[in-house]
């Protein structure tokens, strides 16, 4: 089959990775891409937001399935017109795709669905925002109603910096703080079934030792050694199949990746907040794991197909990926350095080792930066020890001016 992946981070590129080892796989284009996303994929220009000119691209390539990546043109409704052109496609309606574009929509979907989570509040207003901030105390917890590229969430002990936050915003969820390890489950569903994926965690904070300002993600691992071996049943039966069944009893199917951020509180498993789509950095250690081609499970998802899906298959080695950021983020970071040393892990750590490019483009013969994330340095090992070795030998090759990492992805994990 060919396959057209929308988006340009790594996400998209590891994405693109799992397709091409897929021999079913035929043709594999990507758009926009990235310069690493080029040496596995055809690149072709789009705007990712403009759903006509997405499925106007995916029947000029003849494309069999088309894969939406980032959240923002899943909410825009891109998926929408890409099954409305006849082209199966994997990602949620606009309208489902709400479940991650709005935190108030979410929080109503799982009181309707039972699934257990924070209590919260919806502010709109300073009354609001000053009586649900009173009302859980620290460590405030306050979250942009909409899309904020993994960025809208502040949690602080500082009463001014939780208002501040608050009112930047024109709705916003407060909500009472989850204490416990954070995990992430995703799950491939068609709207009926609900397939989960392997449990992944990753590192939010810019820092070692979870400190710094929240990011879109600095690292990931997988699996969970410390997790529960039942983990996995009890979220499909308390949140992911209940959640999916009350989307459907609402009229508004979800079909696509549906991604549970969890906290394994005191009081049991509990959602911080849905996605509906791949996770950013966790699908760079899931997809390392998955045995199962890819291709097919996503077509069966777009097809209403999933109950003919076999289960999937797992490689026992343990994956850990670890970004390499630009100088200054999360906050506005600088762009146009250039990459050194790309060669240097594609010759010496593979196929222990990769990178995954997030945000790189072409200048010339070089690769520069071109995000705040700019690379996900991934590798494979027989245990989380061997795979964050490998991983971090490959980061100590790339040289990027001002770049920043950090050191302790996986280490806890791992017994480092």
């Amino acid at each position: 089959m060919k396959v057209l992946v929308i988006g340009g981070g790594a996400r998209e590129h590891a994405l693109c990775r799992s397709l091409s080892l897929d021999p079913d796989v035929t043709g594999l284009y990507c758009a926009p891409g990235n310069a690493g996303i080029a040496e596995v994929a055809e690149l072709h220009p789009v705007d990712a937001l403009d759903g006509a000119a997405v499925a106007a691209l995916a029947q000029e390539l003849s494309a069999d399935l088309v894969v939406v990546g980032p959240e923002a043109p899943l909410v825009a409704g891109v998926a929408d017109a890409v099954r409305e052109a006849g082209i199966p496609c994997f990602g949620p309606t606009g309208e489902a795709a709400q479940l991650e574009g709005s935190k108030a929509f979410a929080k109503d979907v799982m009181a309707g669905a039972g699934v257990p989570t924070a209590r919260s509040y919806v502010c709109t207003t300073d009354a609001e925002i000053d009586e649900a901030l009173d009302a859980f105390g620290a460590p405030y917890v306050v979250k942009d109603d909409g899309l904020a590229a993994g960025k809208g969430v502040v949690v602080t002990d500082d009463i001014d910096k939780a208002r501040a936050h608050a009112r930047a915003c024109d709705r916003v969820v407060i909500e009472e703080f989850l204490d416990g390890p954070e995990v992430s489950l995703f799950a491939i569903t068609d709207g009926v079934t609900v397939l989960p994926l392997t449990p992944a965690q990753d590192f939010k904070r810019a820092l070692d030792n979870d400190e710094g300002p929240n990011t879109g993600g600095m690292g990931a691992y997988s699996p969970l050694p410390w997790a529960d071996p039942k983990l996995v049943d009890e979220v499909m039966a308390t949140v992911l199949q209940p959640t999916v069944d009350e989307l459907r009893r609402r009229g508004t199917p979800f079909a696509g990746l549906l991604y549970a951020g969890l906290a394994i509180t005191s009081r049991g498993v509990r959602v911080i907040e849905f996605n509906a789509r791949f996770g950013d950095p966790e699908t760079q250690v899931v997809l390392a794991r998955l045995q199962t081609p890819l291709a097919g499970v996503l077509l069966n998802a777009a097809n209403g197909t999933l109950d003919t899906q076999p289960l999937l298959r797992w490689r026992e080695d343990a994956a850990v990926t670890v970004v390499v950021a630009s100088h200054n983020y999360p906050d506005t970071p600088r762009t146009g350095d250039v990459i050194e040393g790309l060669d240097e892990v594609a010759a010496q750590d593979a196929p222990d080792a990769y990178v995954l490019h997030a945000g790189t483009r072409r200048d010339g013969d070089a690769v520069v930066s071109a995000g705040g994330r700019v690379l996900s340095v991934t590798a494979t090992g027989k245990d989380l020890a061997e795979a964050r070795e490998r991983a971090y030998r490959a980061v100590a090759r790339i040289r990027l001016d001002g770049s920043q990492h950090r050191t302790d992805i996986a280490a806890k994990a791992a017994g480092a």
